[in-house]
């Protein structure tokens, strides 16, 4: 497979422009203007940051974005799906409200906010995975889907579970419902934790096959009956319903790489991470460690592959700074993050994702001064 080409900035400004006009400069000379953006919906795909975290990106940098697409012609919107755990995105209002408390507002952004899964994380296109070993049907967020065009714009960083979250993450976990992601994190089915269930029946409500049932004001999930989708832990007013996080970082990694594929086949894509504030968690987190490394640069391409395995590469170079959990850990494994967390290992991802066809981990390092 030949060398993909990854096209890169640092984060120096010079007087009369900032990081966004750079960041414009880059993405149009990484040739973003090759996609006919005429008319089209073009999903741009974005953590808003769970309240608390402040190493989110800026709502700036999607501005630039949208911006761009706009004088392409292109209908830009600003997009993530519903999470599966208990915190301030668990449905599209909240989701909506973390939103603009971290400053993503229609009127900041100049686009629109659109949460991928619905309000409560129901709303998918099962889109079938034919190469798949792990995932025969992805469940997608359906706004998502219904984009002419996706663009992921990514804070790469550290992540507890895939090692890395850069691209490939963003995308597949980031885009699947609340049934996806539970596919991704688990090979099993929702439980009740019953000292928090209220006897509600909420769940008893939205399933469609008869799997919870109360007992002595206590809700009960039957495996044996239920399908996975997820619905029960959206309704669910007291967050007694959880799922299990019992898959394998390694396979996990490879779920996402499969989501991934079935967001991306078959339309125009294009991949921006900024390696800044590269914290050891996921934005997800509600609170942000210390940076592990030196902020970097801005990257751009159009294959998400290169683009992961550039932006590790490029950190991995990095000095660890110093009172960061990195700085912490033992260093015997060669990688920063495998160091950071040692059940991790990043290169899985970018290895299968080559794989499946997604990219290529080979590429051509392009500095746009």
């Amino acid at each position: 497979m030949s060398k993909s080409k990854v096209y890169f900035t640092n984060m120096r400004t010079k007087l009369g422009e900032g990081l966004p006009k750079k960041l414009k400069r880059l993405i149009k000379q990484a040739g973003i203007e090759q996609i006919n953006f005429k008319n089209k919906f073009v999903a741009i795909k974005i953590h808003f940051g769970e309240p608390g975290n402040l190493a989110f990106l800026r709502p700036n940098y999607a501005t630039a974005v949208a911006e761009v697409v706009k004088e392409l012609g292109g209908r830009p919107f600003l997009t993530d799906c519903n999470t599966l755990y208990v915190g301030g995105r668990k449905n599209a209002l909240d989701h909506l409200e973390s939103a603009a408390s971290n400053g993503y507002t229609a009127q900041t952004t100049g686009c629109q906010i659109i949460i991928g899964d619905g309000l409560k994380g129901t709303d998918e296109t099962w889109v079938p995975v034919p190469n798949g070993k792990y995932v025969k049907q992805a469940k997608i967020g359906h706004a998502v889907m219904d984009a002419d065009i996706v663009i992921s714009l990514n804070h790469f960083k550290g992540h507890e579970c895939t090692g890395t979250g850069g691209a490939l993450k963003n995308l597949g976990m980031g885009c699947g419902s609340r049934a996806g992601k539970m596919e991704m994190h688990s090979a099993g089915k929702p439980f009740v934790h019953a000292e928090k269930c209220v006897g509600c029946g909420a769940c008893v409500k939205i399933c469609a096959h008869d799997a919870p049932k109360i007992t002595d004001k206590k809700a009960f999930i039957d495996p044996a009956k239920c399908v996975g989708c997820g619905r029960c832990i959206g309704v669910c007013p007291a967050d007694a319903v959880t799922p299990p996080n019992d898959e394998s970082n390694d396979i996990l990694n490879k779920k996402i790489v499969e989501y991934s594929w079935a967001v991306l086949n078959g339309r125009p894509h294009f991949h921006i991470s900024l390696a800044i504030d590269i914290s050891p968690y996921c934005d997800c987190h509600a609170e942000n460690d210390a940076p592990i490394v030196p902020d970097i640069g801005m990257f751009a391409s159009f294959d998400p592959v290169a683009l992961d395995t550039a932006c590790g590469d490029a950190a991995n170079r990095q000095p660890v700074m110093p009172d960061s959990l990195l700085a912490e850990r033992e260093h015997c494994h060669h990688d920063h993050f495998t160091d950071l967390t040692p059940v991790t290992n990043w290169r899985v991802c970018v290895d299968y994702a080559q794989e499946m066809g997604l990219g290529s981990t080979e590429y051509e390092l392009v500095e746009v001064k």
